[in-house]
């Protein structure tokens, strides 16, 4: 009896779970391994594909652009990120302060973080314009300095993306806020007891007890900045002279302009691997400083 209540309960909740399952299978399980095999085609989307082999992966390896995407994607990343994690910190420590009007600084502070992708890749490019934008204007008019054509100048147009990324940094402001919420009082209290400063009791209490919360930041921001294209397809469409065609930019122009979804196919599971060769090493070094309480 207890045998066929359990087969009961079983087929119930598979049951339940089957529009997931049919929706998981059909737009996600299915795509992916249907992207594997047109990456060894030629395939314009529409059509029977032809198998060509790894002549897409050999195309891309002495494909200009796409050492140039890989080249702007790595290079927006490695600052985006690193920046992005102070950044959200700082505005997590300072929101952690007991001010009267803190709930307000809180909601403004994440307001930004909801704003849709179009809607701030129009902001910045109003508040970069380098004749009537906003930060030019302060840099003229606070410090006397003549702002560069930042989306317009090839020097400047990669970073002008970095600082846009931090504009919603207020989402994981709020995430690092609650981590910061959860540091134990009587770790603190103990260390001021024993003469800690501020920053000992930052670097030895507050960053080994938020550690999980980094870790948990430093993975989905790694995901994020690999996939910028959004505010990159509006603000600069990959100009000028190329210095901002970003990977997932330059991927979606041979799958949806030039009719090479094989092509784009290969670019998509070569970003896959290097996103988990890079996931795989946060990962193994994590061991050396996130600090898990009630165990290892």
């Amino acid at each position: 009896m207890k045998a066929s209540t359990a087969r009961k309960n079983t087929t119930k909740g598979l049951l339940f779970a089957l529009p997931w399952i049919i929706g998981f299978l059909a737009f996600t399980a299915y795509p992916i391994v249907a992207s594997l095999y047109y990456s060894f085609t030629e395939y314009v989307g529409i059509g029977t594909p032809k198998w060509i082999g790894s002549e897409n992966y050999s195309a891309l390896f002495n494909d200009e652009l796409f050492w140039t995407s890989l080249y702007n994607t790595l290079y927006y990343t490695c600052l985006a990120v690193p920046i992005g994690f102070v950044i959200a910190l700082g505005l997590a420590l300072l929101l952690n302060l007991e001010l009267k009007e803190i709930g307000f600084y809180r909601t403004l502070i994440y307001i930004p973080y909801v704003l849709p992708a179009v809607a701030v890749s129009f902001i910045w490019l109003w508040m970069l314009n380098p004749y009537f934008g906003l930060v030019n204007l302060v840099l003229d008019r606070v410090f006397g300095i003549q702002g560069p054509g930042w989306f317009s100048d090839p020097r400047w147009s990669k970073f002008s993306f970095v600082m846009l990324a931090q504009w919603g940094a207020g989402g994981s402001a709020i995430i690092f806020l609650s981590a910061l919420k959860d540091v134990p009082r009587e770790l603190i209290e103990s260390a001021e007891i024993d003469g800690a400063g501020w920053w000992a009791k930052f670097r030895n209490i507050t960053l080994p007890m938020i550690s999980p919360v980094i870790l948990y930041h430093l993975i989905t921001a790694l995901f994020g900045a690999f996939q910028i294209f959004t505010t990159a397809y509006i603000a600069t469409n990959g100009g000028p002279a190329n210095s901002t065609l970003f990977y997932v930019l330059y991927l979606y122009r041979n799958a949806f302009q030039y009719g090479k979804m094989g092509y784009a196919s290969a670019m998509a599971w070569i970003l896959f691997i290097i996103v988990l060769i890079a996931t795989v090493i946060i990962f193994r070094t994590s061991a050396r400083w996130v600090f898990y309480r009630g165990g290892e």
